[in-house]
């Protein structure tokens, strides 16, 4: 029976040890993508990193303390955190081709978009 048992775990080993470096490469080659990505987005930005800043800084007084590009309905856009002198983080979105201010909204906190979510779908239930 010790032999039966020991036999099984030498299996379980040998699997997990021929399948963990697979799944490494995996997860190397979605950093790799990733990281392809950002540089064919920052390539294609014509407005940079620290003019979104400037220009976020101009629409929403406070600290800036994230800057992110990204691709939102096929269009580079840079999302700047703001954190305001009332403590609400505002989100100034930028176009990355024009820099002009798309818009500007309060970041909402998880609670609130749940929140918000099951309060949309008891109106979608209503007669």
């Amino acid at each position: 029976m010790k032999q039966v048992g020991g036999m099984l775990v030498l299996a379980v080993g040998a699997v997990l040890l021929l399948n963990g470096p697979a799944w490494s490469d995996q997860k190397d080659k979605g950093q790799k993508d990733e990281a392809k990505e950002t540089v064919e987005m920052a390539a294609t930005a014509k407005v940079t990193i620290d003019q979104a800043i400037k220009t976020a800084s101009e629409k929403v007084a406070g600290k800036v303390v994230e800057a992110e590009l990204e691709k939102k309905h096929d269009k580079l856009v840079w999302e700047v955190e703001v954190v305001t002198a009332e403590n609400k983080v505002m989100e100034v979105h930028i176009d990355a081709e024009s820099g002009a201010v798309i818009d500007v909204e309060e970041e909402k906190s998880e609670k609130d978009m749940k929140s918000a979510q099951k309060h949309e779908r008891k109106q979608q239930h209503k007669p």
